[in-house]
């Protein structure tokens, strides 16, 4: 997961200041060298790195936080700040026209993601009443129009693409098709190259010319680390781009070119690429992702994920049945297919607060839903619904045709029976009602998913 080598880091920092009482400025001084050296293993670029830990030791070292009753929290709260400012301070949104269509610009080197984003973005903003068009600007690579028809297809958006035509004329045909049409944004997708070079930058600056676009994304993969930065201040320096959409942030446990972008360009991160899915494409939130950098969860996204994807119908059939005890593997059944739409479960759990840290030496594995599913559909109708009839016989069977083992099996039904009887607990009426510890659900670290 993104930033997890450096959440660990930082932890171990701040961890030995909370150990001591009261703070000297030579405490501060030692924890943030630490705080520097976690950034620059981050591949955070040094100059960023140099003035983050600057002010923050400034700041730190003042009387508020010295005198303070609890100066390690103190210190954190302003690392965590000063994160949210290095990163942008406020979530950027896009700039719509106020006569449409919206043209929004894809750009950026090949590889990076372009193509898919450009797909990514059309369905969010399909999901939120626009009428996207995509437009297949990239002429020369090979395959590039169908990979953005394909991706257009999955996403329910019409492509506009004219062949080999030229680029320019391409993306002036496509604005008057959007008028005609009733599209409200129409977003570019141009041609990347290996390398940033004349010709390209050329081309670029030709359709911005000719279409003078609302917004001009570029699309960098945070797997380069440093070589996005620069990457992104090059095209700058020749675009003057209003926005950055950063890729594989799921994939990169180091993160520095998310928290060096907007340093060196002075453009904010728009979008965040999560994930291979189409859905998976996330508002940019600053202090949101100081947070998990910080170890002290998302809760806000996870929520508004829950929102969008969850079906709330199902939700709340499910939480009566739950408190009236009639919970069966049906319903789990149900509440794992939700859960899968949530994306990684090791992406859900690192938006809980204090899990963080406890994440980086349990082995979570998304096969281990798909598993559990196969154990509940080699069940018959009868025993999903009666989980008390299944003997010996009937879990050896169970075993056999979902290719589990027996104790899986026996650890699954187990799980069932402590969730019901925890809802006994909480239903039971007279009684006074008391903090219980919540018996791992299957999905969950502790909860013994089959393969733990």
């Amino acid at each position: 997961m993104a930033f997890e080598g450096l959440s660990e880091k930082l932890s171990g920092a701040f961890k030995r200041l909370r150990n001591k009482g009261k703070l000297t400025e030579s405490d501060v001084k030692e924890a943030m060298r630490e705080v520097r050296l976690a950034l620059l293993e981050a591949d955070v670029n040094y100059k960023v790195a140099k003035n983050f830990t600057n002010k923050v030791t400034e700041r730190a070292i003042g009387s508020d936080v010295m005198e303070s009753l609890t100066p390690a929290q103190m210190v954190i709260k302003i690392v965590d700040e000063e994160l949210t400012a290095l990163m942008g301070s406020e979530t950027a949104r896009l700039e719509f026209a106020s006569h449409p269509p919206t043209v929004i610009m894809m750009c950026g080197l090949q590889g990076s993601g372009k193509t898919t984003h450009s797909g990514k973005l059309a369905l969010m903003l399909k999901n939120q009443n626009h009428r996207p068009l995509l437009v297949a600007c990239d002429v020369y690579r090979p395959a590039a129009i169908e990979q953005l028809k394909v991706v257009g297809d999955k996403a329910g958006v019409k492509v506009f693409e004219m062949g080999q035509d030229k680029p320019v004329k391409i993306a002036k045909e496509a604005i008057k098709h959007a008028k005609d049409y009733g599209n409200d944004v129409v977003i570019l997708d141009t041609a990347g190259r290996l390398h940033i070079d004349e010709e390209l930058m050329k081309e670029l600056e030709d359709i911005k010319e000719a279409v003078n676009p609302q917004e001009i994304l570029l699309v960098i993969d945070s797997m380069t680390g440093q070589d996005a930065v620069n990457v992104a201040k090059s095209f700058n320096e020749l675009l003057e781009v209003s926005g950055v959409i950063i890729t594989k942030l799921d994939g990169d446990t180091r993160g520095g070119a998310a928290l060096s972008v907007k340093e060196v360009t002075g453009k904010p991160i728009k979008f965040a690429g999560t994930g291979e899915k189409l859905e998976d494409l996330e508002p940019f939130h600053p202090d949101r992702m100081a947070s998990r950098i910080l170890g002290m969860g998302d809760v806000l996204t996870l929520i508004e994920q829950a929102e969008e994807k969850l079906d709330e119908k199902k939700a709340e059939e499910v939480a009566k049945k739950m408190m009236q005890n009639k919970m069966d593997f049906n319903d789990l059944l149900d509440q794992f297919s939700q859960l899968k739409k949530m994306g990684p479960l090791k992406g859900i759990l690192s938006k809980i607060p204090g899990m963080g840290g406890k994440l980086d030496d349990v082995d979570i594995d998304d096969r281990m839903l798909d598993w559990t599913e196969a154990i509940i559909l080699s069940m018959t109708p009868e025993e999903r619904a009666k989980p008390d009839l299944i003997n010996p016989s009937r879990k050896r069977r169970i075993a056999a045709g979902s290719g589990r083992s027996v104790e899986e099996v026996n650890r699954l039904l187990k799980q069932l029976k402590d969730m019901q009887k925890m809802m006994r607990q909480f239903g039971g009426k007279g009684k006074k009602r008391r903090a219980m510890k919540m018996p791992g659900m299957p999905g969950m670290p502790g909860g013994g998913f089959p393969g733990l």
